[in-house]
């Protein structure tokens, strides 16, 4: 699945898109440089999902949790971490095999821990200051 990103007001339409593409799919691995809006296109799931409190980039705690309409959301950064057993210190897999939603940014620092099946997400600039956003599901 493709979905040009041109400004911000499309977000909620690719939050959507993303959403009913996943058919069920709970883990979302968010790929793409410094800058090319992972947390921010996250910001608007977890809108889209309900959530009413203020998203944030979990890069210094590693995880933030969001309840949103009848769903809890953890939102992980591994940017930071040097390790996988960094990951595996916060309860990682508890989290992972919760049912619940998960989002991931910078999933390559754990890449060993990734699910079986989950949702590839990468986002890339484009030449004209878009956002191209390609997802995949993975069953490995």
């Amino acid at each position: 699945m493709n979905y040009i990103i041109e400004t911000i007001d499309d977000l909620p339409g690719a939050a959507s898109q993303l959403l009913n593409f996943a058919e069920q799919e709970k883990v979302f691995l968010f790929s793409g440089d410094m800058g090319a809006g992972k947390t921010t296109f996250i910001k608007s799931i977890c809108s889209f999902l309900g959530v009413n409190e203020t998203v944030t980039s979990p890069t210094y705690s590693l995880v933030n949790q969001y309840e949103g309409n009848d769903n809890t959301i953890y939102h992980f950064d591994f940017y930071r971490i040097k390790t996988e057993g960094e990951a595996y210190d916060i309860g990682f897999e508890e989290y992972l095999y919760s049912g619940s939603y998960c989002f991931i940014e910078w999933p390559e620092k754990i890449e060993n821990l990734w699910p079986d099946k989950y949702v590839k997400v990468s986002l890339s600039l484009t030449d004209h200051n878009q956002r191209l956003m390609n997802a995949a599901l993975i069953n490995r």
